[in-house]
């Protein structure tokens, strides 16, 4: 991990805290928080498609002003906060429209992507509409694609934004599993299609954390804060198959950003 000015800001903000009973450690902390810079790119997952919301100004893009992006931003009042993440993005749409907003003084960004290069929402839709021998073909496509693809894209993404952003602290979120595996569903998918792609999205999960770490970024696996909040549990952060609004089937709930993502954001220091 580098090491940065939002390093620097946690450890500051610790000696605030201990200073708190002065005046002048409690102006400290405020003025700390309001130092950091902060960039926030990627697709759905970080616009916060599913949560609602939505700033009317981003369009398409459905950035929601419950995402975890502006829910950090929201409780951290940073300098400047700039969301350019976007519905349906993918590593070339990060490049080529993401990050105009990076610069040396940058301390924190944050992204979650691969999700859609890989072909996140056929295999959602092949698992949906096919056998289960189907599905499993195209689970296996997708993992073939994060074997010998998608590395060199997301280096592409990373070392841009290295190059861009040199002294900020680079936050890669990852992708939960979506089901819970013998839960309370009663129809829709066998549990060997949600079991396949569960594995998938650990796939995934774990090629994006190689290529993170060896670019110096912190890796935030999202699996633990999900586990017990997945489609087919009691207090699902995920919408499950929408027919009615099909863009957010699958993804998090204002719940799952508050409570799945922002906590892994906020322990990737």
């Amino acid at each position: 991990m580098k090491l940065s000015r939002f390093a620097s800001y946690a450890s500051s903000l610790l000696f605030a805290v201990v200073l708190a009973l002065t005046g002048a450690g409690a102006a400290n902390a405020a003025q700390q928080a309001q130092s950091i810079d902060y960039v926030a790119l990627g697709d759905s997952y970080s616009s916060g498609v599913g949560a609602g919301s939505y700033d009317s100004a981003s369009g398409s893009c459905k950035r929601s002003t419950v995402a975890y992006p502006a829910l950090w931003a929201a409780a951290h009042s940073p300098s400047t906060f700039a969301f350019a993440a976007c519905s349906g993005a993918r590593t070339g749409d990060v490049l080529s429209g993401q990050l105009g907003a990076l610069n040396s003084s940058t301390d924190l960004v944050s992204i979650t992507i691969g999700g859609n290069d890989a072909g996140f929402s056929d295999v959602m839709t092949t698992c949906v509409t096919s056998s289960d021998a189907t599905c499993l073909s195209r689970v296996a496509q997708a993992r073939g694609y994060v074997d010998s693809t998608l590395p060199g894209q997301l280096d592409q993404v990373y070392s841009t934004i290295s190059a861009k952003a040199p002294a900020a602290h680079v936050a890669v979120l990852g992708y939960p599993r979506f089901y819970k595996i013998g839960g309370s569903c009663i129809a829709g998918l066998s549990d060997t299609k949600r079991a396949a792609i569960n594995g998938a999205a650990d796939y995934l999960n774990a090629a994006t954390a190689k290529r993170a770490a060896d670019h110096g970024f912190s890796f935030g696996d999202v699996t633990g804060t999900f586990t017990g909040h997945e489609i087919c549990s009691s207090n699902a952060w995920l919408h499950s198959l929408n027919w009615l609004d099909i863009g957010v089937s699958y993804h998090p709930t204002a719940a799952g950003q508050s409570g799945g993502y922002l906590p892994v954001l906020n322990s990737t220091d």
